[in-house]
C-alpha cells in the first residue's frame, strides 16, 4: 500500500500552565482489575464519584494492534482518512521531519473507527460495551465520539481543566460516559488524567475560551486533584460532567491515548444555544 502525508493540520498554540494546576493528592484513582469486576459495589462508586479506573481492560495484544492502526493512520496509509491534527510547537520544524519522525508531533486523531477495523474493535469490544451498558443503567449506547489523544514527548501540551459535556449538544440530564483507554504508560510525569472526583454531581460548570474551552483557572487552583496513570490496556471511565484535565508532558516518554463517549441511544441532541445557556462562555458577566 503506497504511503501519503495526512492532510496538514495545526493545534492552535498556548502558552504553558502554571504547575500548581495539577497537585495530585496523595493515594491513586480507585480501580478494579479488569471489566469483568465490575459489579454493584463498582457501579455505586462510579454514581458516587463520577469515574472508575480498570487496570487491565485489554490484552497486550489487542494493544499492539490498536497501536499498529493508529500509526497506519498517521503514517498517511490509509489516504481517506484526514483527521489528524499537528501540535502547534511542531509547525517549523514539521517540513523536516521524516514520516517516522512526524508520530510524535500528532496531537489527535479523531473519527477514524470507519477507517481503521483494529481501532473499531476497541470501541466495540464486547465487554466495553457491557460495562458501559452497565454505567448507563442498563440502556443501550451509542458511540458518538472516537479520538486518539497523543502527547509527544516534551511537545504534547496541557488539556485544561473542563467537563466533556460542555463539548456536546446533548440535553442536560443525559448520562455521557466517557472512556480514556492508555496505548502507553500513562504516567503523573508524561500527562495522565487527572480528577475531581465528585464534582459531577455539581453540574455544568461554566467554560471559557482561554489555553483551551476550559473552566477557569481560578475555580481550579488550590484544589487537590486525583491522579490516574494507567498501563498500556488500561482504562478510564468517567461521567460527561466531570472535571478534569492533563498537564502538559514534559517527559521524554510518549504518551498516547484512545478517548471514545456514549450516550444512550436514540437520545434527541439538543442546540448549541441551549448548551451554550448551561455552560456559558466569555457574556456571563463572568471573570477568568
Amino acid at each position: 500500500m503506497s504511503t501519503s502525508v495526512p492532510t496538514v493540520e495545526f493545534d492552535h498554540g498556548a502558552e504553558l500552565h502554571a504547575p500548581e494546576l495539577y497537585q495530585p493528592q496523595e493515594g491513586l484513582a480507585h480501580s478494579v482489575a479488569t471489566l469483568d469486576d465490575i459489579g454493584p459495589e463498582e457501579v455505586a462508586f462510579y454514581r458516587e464519584h463520577g469515574y472508575l479506573a480498570v487496570r487491565q481492560a485489554f490484552t497486550p495484544e489487542e494493544m499492539s494492534a490498536a497501536i499498529a492502526g493508529l500509526v497506519d493512520l498517521i503514517m498517511g496509509k490509509v489516504p481517506a482518512f484526514k483527521g489528524i491534527t499537528f501540535e502547534a510547537g511542531a509547525k517549523e520544524i514539521l517540513p523536516t521531519l521524516s514520516l517516522e519522525q512526524r508520530q510524535d508531533a500528532v496531537r489527535k486523531a479523531w473519527y477514524f473507527v470507519n477507517h481503521e477495523a483494529r481501532l473499531k474493535a476497541i470501541s466495540d469490544h464486547p465487554k466495553l460495551r457491557a460495562a458501559v451498558r452497565t454505567l448507563l443503567g442498563g440502556l443501550d449506547s451509542e458511540m458518538f465520539q472516537d479520538m486518539a489523544l497523543v502527547k509527544p514527548p516534551r511537545l504534547g501540551r496541557e488539556k485544561p481543566w473542563h467537563q466533556d459535556h460542555a463539548y456536546f449538544d446533548y440535553p442536560i440530564g443525559t448520562p455521557i460516559v466517557g472512556v480514556w483507554i492508555a496505548l502507553d504508560a500513562a504516567t503523573v510525569e508524561n500527562g495522565c488524567m487527572q480528577l475531581l472526583p465528585g464534582r459531577h454531581r455539581e453540574g455544568p460548570i461554566v467554560h471559557f475560551k482561554r489555553r483551551d474551552w476550559q473552566i477557569c483557572d481560578s475555580d481550579i487552583l488550590g484544589t487537590r486533584s486525583v491522579a490516574a496513570p494507567l498501563l498500556p490496556g488500561g482504562l478510564l471511565l468517567f461521567d460527561g460532567l466531570l472535571p478534569h484535565g492533563t498537564p502538559h508532558n514534559a517527559s521524554a516518554s510518549r504518551r498516547r491515548a484512545l478517548q471514545f463517549h456514549y450516550a444512550p441511544a436514540g437520545i434527541t441532541k439538543t442546540t448549541e444555544e441551549e448548551r451554550m445557556s448551561h455552560f456559558g462562555g466569555e457574556g456571563k458577566g463572568v471573570s477568568c
